[in-house]
């Protein structure tokens, strides 16, 4: 998967979404991790995942770094587009969850990367939210779920910065988050119900709308330290719109892969680790079981789309010029 090597033109085509791939597997990493911890067994796999996913995320940065260097129009083009810019903040979201994976192991090291993330993340926040409101090109068609990837990263800060000492902090990117996730909720569904139906490529994109209430009530039982009213009403949101996907299967396995099928694998590790953490607020087995068996699903699914990854890139499928 190591592009930096190949042609120029070839790398001046590397998708800035390619990191969707690291929040994949890092949520995956984060969600064993979470697994392990709730039975009280040590089963060593989230190390092996945690090191997988650390060694994507440098081969991608470096990647895309060298794609900066030598294709800088290309990646002022990615930044100028109206649905490629959404995807940027998938770089400062990786190193969020990365900082997040790696802070039971080695909190010294999950510090400066919570820093580096959290401040990257905001940059690309204010950027992008600044390209919204001053849009030239965007249209109603352009909006779909992915929009939302700007909002989900601000919700996940709290969830390492409050056991890091950021308390205040941690509440000003919950607040962010909050914000945009019910301004885009309402326009993205809006888009969905009243335009055209989403371009094929863009409709594993619905996964995305699980993440935010399911992140959000994350990060909100360790801001407030309780499993309150509002909590509950952000699990159950998330877990309702888990269950809404799910009874659309079909429809979703017969789109067939594209890189943007890994907006399935986050999402779906979101709300497996909110059940979890439902589980050990809650103290109802009946959420442990439930947040164990998503788990064993993302799994698997992550397992098929590093296949077909694997077989995309073997087949040069990726790092081309949209059709």
């Amino acid at each position: 998967m190591d592009t930096t090597a190949a042609p120029p033109s070839r790398l001046a085509h590397f998708p800035i979404a390619f990191f969707a791939m690291v929040m994949g597997l890092a949520g995956l990493t984060i969600a064993w991790q979470q697994v392990q911890r709730a039975w009280q067994v040590d089963l060593h796999i989230d190390l092996v995942l945690l090191a997988l996913t650390t060694s994507v995320f440098l081969v991608l940065a470096a990647s895309y770094l060298t794609k900066l260097v030598r294709h800088f129009p290309q990646v002022r083009d990615e930044l100028r587009h109206p649905v490629k810019i959404n995807f940027f903040p998938t770089v400062s979201i990786s190193i969020v969850l990365l900082s997040i994976a790696a802070h039971p192991l080695a909190p010294e090291i999950s510090r400066p990367m919570w820093q580096i993330g959290a401040a990257l993340h905001l940059v690309f926040t204010l950027y992008i939210v600044n390209a919204w409101m001053h849009h030239s090109q965007a249209t109603i068609q352009h909006l779909n779920p992915a929009w939302f990837i700007p909002a989900v990263g601000n919700v996940l800060v709290p969830i390492v910065g409050v056991p890091l000492g950021y308390f205040e902090i941690s509440w000003l990117y919950f607040s962010i988050g909050m914000l945009f996730w019910l301004i885009l909720l309402t326009n993205v569904f809006y888009r969905i119900m009243f335009h055209h139906p989403l371009d094929r490529r863009l409709m594993p994109t619905l996964f995305i709308l699980i993440a935010p209430p399911a992140v959000g009530f994350i990060a909100y039982t360790r801001l407030s330290g309780e499993l309150d009213a509002f909590a509950r009403v952000l699990y159950y949101a998330g877990l309702f719109l888990t269950l809404l996907l799910s009874t659309q299967t079909p429809r979703f396995l017969r789109l067939g892969f594209f890189l943007s099928s890994w907006a399935y694998s986050f999402p779906v590790a979101a709300i497996g680790i909110a059940s979890l953490r439902m589980a050990e607020l809650s103290g109802r087995a009946e959420f442990l079981w439930i947040g164990s068996a998503i788990v064993a699903l993302l799994s698997a699914l992550v397992a098929a789309l590093l296949f077909h990854t694997l077989v995309g890139v073997y087949q040069r499928r990726f790092c081309v010029p949209d059709a």
